[in-house]
């Protein structure tokens, strides 16, 4: 050893808990993708310690070898698979294996420990039942990598095992007592060099005991060994720097080129005006007009708080993309302009485009003051994993990207009860004044309802014929089995499966549509009647139309400096009822081990996508809690980032809203509609599912232009395809007609996803109906239900 910083080389082989680094690797360009939460132990348990990164398949040992004497030791990281595949484990089986004039301490986790052991004589085989998501009390030697450590509580993601029986010079340190499995090793070593390795994983949330306590005891080990072997590192030079560049964390900068501009100015009236609801503010600004462009995002139910309303003008910006395409449309009143992308990717486009337009001086009671709002696709999250395989091209394809930009708006705060009018435009007094006049005769003159309990007797869209086309049964049915099969051999540890229902309408409204009557914006308010959410949302933006009713919160961020990243990832759901109590929803979601496995699961994963973007300072604020919603009971995590000081201050610098927008970037798709490990899942699902999801289990939201930021999950949710407007349907200027409206000509075409996560202990049968049961939720807006026999 030196007197020079302690530098850990960290493997990774595709973890179930990755993020997207912009740090290169010499041996290939591309970029990594990193066991964040690994690094940060190491970093917990090792002072001062630099942890680069590298991916399992960048390189091979040969090219590898020469950099060795610039790390103090390897960390082997966990991954899908099998040891006994090459392509799993790229160069990890050849560390075991390296020769003396390169040995150095290696310690493995899950798939280390699977391949040290397997590239020494011990036999593979599978679990009798699955350990994914599931703690195990781990007995040990108190010895070794053990010293000194009392009762170990760990977690598992695991199908595979080894036994020992044959193995040459590896020794137990402990091992865990399965009724199904019997008797597992959790851990051993080997006994002539410096390998160590568990099969649980010590990064893990709920992992008591075997965490930072394991890894001290390696590093203490590990110098040990080094000083006994003479073994010095070689001080950090240009060579290596110019290999492994910047060590983790380190979180992406903002776009090089300051703001030249003058921030926009937002002007803001509050006012209170009891009784006012939300439906009735967009009827005032015209949401009856099908034709034309509206947003709302609604907090339609407890515990929502806000609800942000678009006044949209003939000149308010839309901004669409699509996956594959070199560029974005820019849509302006009755222009459309096609913006060739160059080298940059929509997200830096995005975050260029919203730089040019910072706003200050708004409430700061509120979040929103103006900005983007829209949706983002499944599809787009896939694409950021630099996911393998064909687009799946269909007839009718929703833009990926779909927003625009809200410079009028009017936030309802559902807890104080006041009304804010906000304008980021110059000089617009008078409209705000408009506004204000507008509403108060809104309030004399509308018989209104309240947001969250509404009447459904004047909104009801009963279809007179209606054909509804549901997934197949055994088809689906067939998919699951397929999923578990790919779950019992390591491939992942859950795989959230779906499966789209079409309905087609010969509505008894579409014949009313004109100028002044929308029959989407009929359905969206029986929508909130029937099933009132937190996150609900109501987005014309031709061609799409989404109308969203959404229990979850994806991710939220406040303003910089100071600001707070937050996710609340939702797995567990138990309806409400007459014998309901929150006593019986507690033992139904927390006493169960399987909601809480897949609960679980996702937090692990969300601590890593969210390290990945804001470094260290992450943690988990609530784990599993039971919380009360309008008709069910949810099991809900809450996971929170803070960037370092000179990140946050760097993001303020210059797009505001910069770091939130990545972690954005980096998060999706949705790890709660995924499973993990993530960039495996996808692929998995992407064979199972025989279309895409697009606009279903992406996000929709607002990013403001005041720096925050809250985006929510797509489910509980129907959207439908318009193609009948200008600009390849990228603009919503209607044709000249100015009778031309949608529904009057043909029926219309509704999608909604529905589905579940599947593990080792789905029940096929069990899992078919709960995806009907969320399907129903929606279906009952269009005045149907799923047909007897399914």
């Amino acid at each position: 050893m030196t007197s020079e910083l302690p530098r850990i080389l960290l493997v990774d082989s595709y973890d179930s808990f990755t993020y997207k680094s912009v740090a290169t690797y010499t041996f290939q360009a591309v970029q990594l993708i990193i066991s964040n939460s690994l690094a940060s132990l190491c970093r917990k348990a090792i002072p001062n310690s630099q942890v680069h990164i590298i991916k399992n398949d960048d390189t091979n040992l040969a090219d590898l070898q020469s950099y060795l004497p610039y790390f103090s030791a390897v960390i082997v990281g966990p991954g899908p698979g099998s040891p006994d595949v090459p392509e799993d484990v790229g160069l990890v089986k050849d560390l075991w294996n390296l020769d003396d004039p390169h040995l150095l301490p290696v310690f493995g986790v899950c798939l280390g420990l699977q391949s040290l052991a397997l590239e020494h004589g011990a036999a593979l085989r599978r679990l009798s039942v699955v350990k994914h998501g599931q703690v195990s009390t781990v007995e040990h030697t108190g010895t070794d990598i053990f010293k000194g450590v009392g009762p170990v509580d760990a977690v598992r993601y695991h199908s595979l095992h080894v036994e020992l029986s044959g193995a040459k010079n590896i020794e137990e340190l402990a091992s865990t007592h399965d009724a199904e499995n019997g008797r597992v090793v959790m851990a051993i070593r080997h006994s002539t060099r410096p390998f160590w390795a568990v099969q649980y994983h010590p990064e893990s949330v709920l992992t008591q005991g075997g965490g930072i306590e394991i890894m001290l005891n390696f590093w203490r080990l590990a110098c040990a060994w080094s000083s006994s072997h003479g073994r010095v590192t070689r001080p950090w030079d240009q060579m290596a720097d110019g290999v492994f560049g910047t060590p983790w964390p380190y979180t992406r900068p903002p776009p090089s080129t300051p703001r030249t501009n003058t921030p926009l100015a937002s002007s803001t009236i509050k006012l209170s005006i009891p009784g006012l609801s939300a439906p009735d503010i967009c009827e005032v600004l015209g949401v009856d007009d099908d034709s034309s462009p509206f947003v709302m995002l609604e907090s339609a139910a407890q515990p929502g708080r806000f609800t942000i309303i678009g006044c949209l003008t003939s000149t308010s910006l839309r901004v669409t993309y699509s996956i594959g395409d070199n560029f974005i449309h820019l849509a302006n009143g009755e222009s459309c302009d096609q913006i060739d992308l160059g080298s940059r990717d929509v997200w830096s486009w995005l975050t260029s485009f919203m730089n040019k337009r910072k706003v200050i001086g708004g409430s700061p009671e509120i979040p929103f003051w103006g900005g983007l709002i829209g949706y983002l696709s499944y599809e787009l999250g896939v694409e950021s994993l630099r996911v393998s395989g064909e687009k799946i091209h269909t007839e009718a394809r929703h833009p990926d990207v779909n927003l625009v930009f809200v410079e009028r708006s009017i936030v309802l705060d559902s807890t104080s009860g006041n009304i804010y009018l906000q304008s980021i435009m110059e000089d617009d007094d008078e409209w705000l004044t408009e506004m204000v006049v507008q509403l108060h005769s809104a309030a004399r003159n509308y018989s209104t309802y309240s947001s969250f309990n509404a009447s459904p007797s004047s909104t009801k869209a009963r279809p007179n014929t209606s054909t509804i086309i549901l997934p197949d049964r055994d088809h689906y049915r067939s998919r699951i089995d397929m999923a578990k099969e790919y779950l019992f051999a390591g491939e992942s540890y859950e795989l959230c499966l779906t499966a789209n229902t079409r309905i087609t309408l010969n509505d008894p409204l579409a014949p009313k549509a004109s100028s002044t009557y929308s029959p989407s914006w009929q359905r969206y308010k029986h929508l909130r009647e029937l099933n009132p959410a937190p996150h609900a949302a109501y987005l014309r933006l031709h061609p799409t139309t989404l109308l969203a009713s959404s229990p979850e919160r994806f991710l939220s961020f406040s303003r910089s400096p100071g600001a707070t990243y937050q996710l609340r990832p939702i797995k567990g759901t138990v309806r409400k009822g007459p014998n309901i109590t929150r006593a019986v929803a507690e033992k139904a979601l927390r006493g169960s081990r399987k909601e809480v496995a897949e609960n679980l699961m996702i937090v692990d994963l969300i601590r890593h996508d969210l390290h990945g973007a804001v470094g260290e300072n992450v943690e988990v604020k609530q784990f599993c809690t039971v919380e009360e919603y309008k008709t069910v009971w949810q099991l809900v995590s809450v996971i929170e980032g803070k960037p370092a000081d000179d990140a946050d201050q760097a993001a303020s610098h210059y797009a505001n809203g910069a770091l939130g927008w990545e972690v954005l970037r980096r998060s999706l798709p949705p790890g709660s509609m995924t499973g993990a490990p993530k960039k495996r899942s996808v692929e998995i699902l992407r064979q199972l599912e025989d279309e895409e999801r697009n606009v279903y289990s992406g996000v929709f939201g607002y990013w403001c232009a005041g720096g925050g930021g809250d985006w929510s999950v797509t489910i509980r949710s129907c959207f439908k395809y318009d193609d009948r407007y200008e600009c390849d349907a990228h603009s919503w200027t209607k044709f000249n007609n100015p009778d031309f409206y949608p529904g009057v000509h043909e029926p219309e075409h509704w999608v909604i996803g529905a589905g579940g996560a599947i593990t080792a202990l789905s029940d096929p049968d069990a899992e078919w109906d709960e995806m009907l049961t969320k399907l129903q939720s929606v279906l009952r807006v269009f005045g149907a239900a799923v047909p007897r026999g399914h």
